[in-house]
């Protein structure tokens, strides 16, 4: 109630935003302040506007709020074994046509718990795992051994071939492509969404110019219109391959084939996972879905 106040910069407009009538806000808000016995508003303005007082309220009341969503969110838990949200992080790599149909499946099972699905890449889907924001990521290809409170198994392997549009002047050069060569050409990166530090950067060589791009589709359509050049997954970069439209090229480096994993939260003090998590985790147990997550992205 005090914060809407505050946003909205009189009680009147709080009032209207609350579905209360003015008194009756006014009345609220002078019985927090006996109560304290401070003045949580500067009245002598125009605006309704903070005191010191009232912003360390609102400021602590936010996070004593949050505490409370957690309680609730952990006796909710507790007391049905649904989840009542569950966040999963999906890295580039992963195949949003298969976790899409996993989701359906999901919802037909017409849990209780709300689905949010957030796209990150390289190791900022690790990041959002480790910081709690996330209780499952799918595609984490950096090293997370020795990371505390974490579980994980493996998804599968990526193969990357180096790929060109036919414009491209690599295109018509002969293999194997040297470093020194790649290096004056362009590359297209996907940017690393981690919130802290400069993330990770594959497969670029020093001093080569850079466009950066949000996400693997991104960079594939940037490649295939000739704005520059890099390693595409196999699988992404195959259709487009036999139709002509991408021209695969051998380099002196040796291909990637990174090791692709899946990661959850570990239960705290030994506790079963939550009935939404086990659900998906049963799930990836398939040798079938592991393999769809990394490889089947063609259209829906």
């Amino acid at each position: 109630m005090l914060r809407t106040v505050a946003e909205q910069g009189s009680l009147a407009g709080a009032a209207r935003t609350l579905g209360l009538v003015p008194s009756a806000l006014t009345y609220r808000v002078r019985q927090i302040e006996d109560a304290l016995d401070v003045l949580l508003f500067d009245r002598s303005a125009r605006k309704a506007v903070l005191t010191d007082a009232g912003r360390e309220l609102v400021s602590e009341g936010n996070r004593i709020l949050a505490d409370l969503e957690a309680v609730a969110y952990r006796v909710k838990r507790v007391a049905t074994g649904w989840e009542p949200r569950l966040t999963i992080a999906l890295d580039g790599l992963i195949s949003q046509r298969t976790v899409f149909e996993l989701t359906e499946a999901f919802f037909a099972l017409n849990p209780p718990t709300q689905l949010k699905l957030q796209s990150e890449t390289l190791s900022g889907t690790l990041e959002i795992l480790l910081s709690g924001q996330a209780d499952l990521a799918l595609g984490v290809v950096v090293d997370h051994t020795g990371a505390s409170g974490l579980q994980s198994n493996t998804l599968g392997e990526v193969p990357f071939v180096f790929a060109v549009a036919p414009h491209h002047p690599l295109a018509a050069l002969p293999e194997p492509l040297a470093d020194t060569l790649i290096a004056q050409h362009r590359a297209v990166a996907v940017a690393d969404s981690t919130r802290s530090g400069r993330g990770v950067s594959l497969g670029l060589l020093a001093g080569q110019r850079v466009l950066t791009v949000s996400d693997m589709q991104s960079k594939l359509e940037a490649q295939l219109r000739g704005l520059g050049c890099g390693f595409v997954p196999q699988c992404l970069a195959q259709p487009y391959i036999e139709a002509g439209h991408l021209v695969p090229k051998r380099t002196e480096r040796a291909t990637r084939v990174p090791k692709v994993s899946y990661a959850w939260r570990a239960g705290v003090r030994k506790a079963p996972v939550g009935k939404a998590l086990a659900w998906w985790l049963a799930q990836l147990d398939s040798p079938t879905t592991r393999h769809a997550l990394l490889h089947a992205h063609t259209a829906f």
